[in-house]
């Protein structure tokens, strides 16, 4: 391959409420078993991409963890592999990422240091797959310098937290617009870009001398009308789970057998750090119906329509519909769980009830009595 990837993985916002008070947006779990760094891991490795940076910074420890090994997604051992790079204080730099171009200008070194003519840049929060092959072979015959991987949403859909952007017959981006409170486009960015990497550096160094600190707001929309910035259009399925309501849907979408098989039965596949635990045991009398159960799980009770993570206990005579239950939830007996998201590593007590609605996802976060001292 001839570009090296980076995954922006520092960022937090107010959408994800609650949720992202413990982790990384992109270490969100997802369909059970993975985390969302995981799909774009993997279409980096899938991408035959050997050298891969991640730029983390909020609530990064359990990320870090989940990233210390690359030997999951199978990156270069002798030549290349995966660095994970976090705000580190140096005698020209005293901040933390000050934005996104600010965090790959912090880390212009990894920039200066490869070999490769080009640069992927891809989010951390995205669900997809994309042979970024594909994307860098239209980048090359468009000679462009900019290429943003876009995608058409549907109508109704709430665009106004998405890069809008609207391109020419050719492709070419003429307008873009960084989360706008009300557009006519239909058009958003996927969060990809490749780019020439001494191109980058420059772009880069510029913005820095200039007090610029966003990739977006200060390379792409700023340049717009002077570089040859064109659009890749994804016709796959995409999301990104930076609120609430997107990472409910999202989980929620796994629970149908066209997107489970498109993503895990199709190659490639999508690879995530295995955890050594048991399999699911189902005792007597547990009902489960089109639910995905992860490893280490007791079922007990009734689940349906639900996503659950890693280790989570279920009660006797429980009851658990359109519900996401993170990494080692305790859920005691004769509690209901309806529409909603029940945080990691919480006790249930015996007897609880909490029901939310499809427009409102409730978010539970209980005092864990098992890991007080």
């Amino acid at each position: 391959m001839r570009a090296i990837g980076i995954i922006l993985a520092g960022g937090n916002n107010k959408r994800m409420r609650e949720l992202s008070n413990k982790r990384a947006i992109s270490a969100m779990p997802v369909a059970g078993t993975f985390r969302s760094i995981d799909f774009s891991l993997s279409n980096m490795s899938n991408s035959h991409i050997q050298k891969v940076a991640v730029l983390t910074q909020y609530n990064s420890r359990s990320l870090n963890q989940h990233l210390s090994s690359s030997k999951w997604w199978d990156f270069g051992r002798k030549q290349g592999g995966l660095y994970v790079f976090t705000p580190t204080i140096t005698a020209e730099h005293g901040d933390w990422f000050r934005g996104t171009a600010d965090a790959l200008y912090q880390n212009l070194v990894f920039l200066q240091s490869s070999h490769e003519p080009y640069v992927i840049i891809a989010a951390g929060d995205g669900v997809y797959k994309l042979d970024y092959n594909k994307v860098l072979e239209y980048h090359i015959e468009k000679k462009a310098d900019i290429t943003v991987v876009c995608k058409n949403m549907d109508a109704g859909d709430d665009i106004s937290r998405f890069g809008c952007l609207k391109m020419n017959e050719d492709s070419r981006i003429v307008d873009f617009e960084e989360k706008p409170v009300s557009t006519d486009a239909s058009c958003i960015s996927c969060g990809v870009y490749i780019i020439r990497r001494r191109q980058l550096i420059e772009l880069l160094e510029k913005a820095h001398d200039e007090d610029r600190y966003d990739f977006v707001k200060d390379i792409l929309i700023r340049y717009k009308n002077i570089k040859r910035i064109y659009g890749y259009r994804l016709n796959t399925y995409w999301s990104n789970i930076a609120s609430v309501e997107s990472f409910y849907q999202t989980n929620m979408d796994f629970l149908k057998r066209n997107i489970r098989d498109y993503f895990f039965k199709q190659a490639p596949g999508v690879y995530t750090k295995l955890a050594d635990n048991p399999p699911a045991k189902y005792n007597p009398d547990c009902s489960v119906h089109n639910s995905i159960v992860a490893s280490g799980c007791i079922i007990n009770g009734t689940v349906e329509n639900s996503v659950l993570c890693r280790k989570v206990y279920v009660g006797n005579n429980c009851i658990i519909r359109n519900s996401i239950i993170l990494n080692d939830v305790y859920i005691g007996d004769n509690s209901v769980i309806e529409h909603c998201i029940v945080e990691s590593r919480d006790t249930i007590r015996a007897n609880t009830t909490y029901i939310g609605t499809p427009e409102n996802i409730r978010i539970v976060i209980e005092k864990n009595e098992r890991y007080t001292m």
